[in-house]
């Protein structure tokens, strides 16, 4: 997920169309494989202007005009959730882009690839060297079976970047309080409890869009190890809703909301108020990804900040980052391969990597920002440990929505932990039984 913020702000988009739709041109380099001799490439995403994909793209706009004579790229500011709930209909339609960012996972890029809208990439993989380019833990996003079920098959779509969530903090708030970053489980629980003495909600979040659900997630990691979460993201297993990890999720998630440590009102706010408020310290907590690293480093002036690992999991909400998909109605699927190539080029993953981002193909020597250093450190070590648990909306269609519902009860109270628990196993299970697991 989304992941600037994943409904970042249309105005920032706006901003990003302007710069991002300057000059001249490109030749078509043909369009084997149902594209058109196109003098235009159609681009969505939904990075804000300011984050690092944000800014690395806009130089992949200049390179790849600058590489194609001729061509310009039309790009369209689309938010994450227009697409989230649009794609479908759009992509089977005579407007789909020719390249766009879509969310990753079996509900989203899975069910696109089983419905047949989106371009078998696998030939493109293997002749641009993307399979080189990315390890094996990142593929498995890249790739959907016949079910749209992710980590084999064939490749559908493109990462060129990596995401996790952290734990933003504010370093003067922390300092003010006499907290040090903490390294266990009981050492976080005991700084929340120190900011709700002192009369200070420690959590920024939002109910009604993805981050209090992907804290809820977290929580479940904290008691889940990695056949758990093959159970539950890739079907490799029956996963108990009422066992030890969901259990203990929910539960504590209600009990954080009882302690103070996350605002009841907090039901009905979306990702862009959770970061603002945080950008403005009202908050010295922010459990959310690494997307909104770019812009913090660009707006926040008034303290110091840095962000740690969730003390006592030993698996992390992550992934690759969105990918790249060609819809299969795409007009010029050439010029959508040779942009996909572009954002993998050396010139831009570094630059990706100095502005807040997580390259995949960067040269390390030529990231030169100490919190970029931090960041990407922290995600090798993610990857190197097998770490990335993927994120709790993925496995079934419509399940971001059963979530966002589930998670929001916990906030106002309104059901029992074991109530929403039932609630969120259904669709799941209902899906299950639909691709015949």
């Amino acid at each position: 997920m989304f992941r600037t913020s994943r409904t970042a702000a249309l105005a920032a988009l706006a901003a990003a169309a302007l710069a991002l739709s300057a000059c001249g041109g490109s030749s078509d380099s043909g369009s084997s494989g149902g594209g058109s001799q196109g003098k235009t490439l159609t681009l969505w995403h939904y990075e804000g202007a300011d984050s690092a994909m944000g800014k690395a793209w806009a130089e992949a706009v200049k390179e790849f005009e600058a590489s194609h004579p001729g061509v310009k790229v039309k790009f369209e500011a689309k938010g994450f959730e227009q697409i989230q709930k649009t794609a479908g209909m759009v992509l089977n339609s005579d407007q789909a882009p020719d390249v766009m960012e879509y969310n990753k996972g079996n509900a989203t890029a899975g069910l696109l690839s089983k419905q047949g809208l989106l371009t078998d990439l696998s030939e493109q993989a293997a002749k641009r060297g993307w399979d080189k380019l990315l390890s094996p833990s990142l593929q498995t996003t890249a790739k959907y079976d016949q079910r749209g079920i992710m980590g084999s098959g064939k490749w559908y779509g493109v990462p060129n970047y990596g995401e996790y969530v952290m734990v933003y903090y504010n370093k003067d708030a922390f300092k003010k309080q006499g907290i040090e970053v903490p390294t266990t489980f009981d050492e976080f629980t005991a700084a929340l409890d120190k900011f709700v003495k002192a009369g200070i909600t420690p959590i920024a979040t939002a109910g009604a869009e993805y981050p209090a659900q992907q804290i809820f997630y977290q929580l479940a990691l904290t008691k889940a190890a990695r056949p758990w979460v093959d159970s539950f993201q890739l079907y490799k297993g029956k996963v108990d809703f009422h066992g030890p990890e969901f259990t203990y999720a929910a539960q504590t998630f209600a009990d954080w909301v009882k302690k103070g440590y996350i605002a009841k009102d907090s039901a009905g706010l979306k990702a862009e108020d959770m970061g603002v408020s945080f950008i403005g310290g009202k908050f010295p907590i922010m459990i959310s990804g690494s997307w909104w690293y770019g812009r913090f480093q660009s707006e926040i002036k008034d303290f110091q900040w840095g962000s740690f690992l969730f003390p006592g999991a030993q698996l992390t909400p992550g992934s690759s980052g969105n990918i790249w998909v060609v819809p299969e109605k795409a007009k010029n699927k050439d010029l959508a391969y040779d942009f996909i190539d572009v954002t993998m080029k050396k010139e831009v993953q570094n630059l990706l990597g100095n502005s807040g981002g997580v390259p995949v193909a960067a040269d390390p020597s030529a990231i030169q920002d100490a919190k970029s250093k931090e960041l990407i450190e922290n995600f090798n070590k993610l990857t190197t440990s097998d770490g990335l648990a993927f994120y709790p909306d993925w496995p079934a269609p419509g399940y971001y929505d059963v979530l966002v519902s589930g998670v929001q009860e916990l906030i106002n109270g309104t059901k029992q932990p074991a109530q929403v628990l039932d609630e969120i196993a259904q669709p799941y299970n209902d899906n299950l039984a639909d691709i015949g697991n």
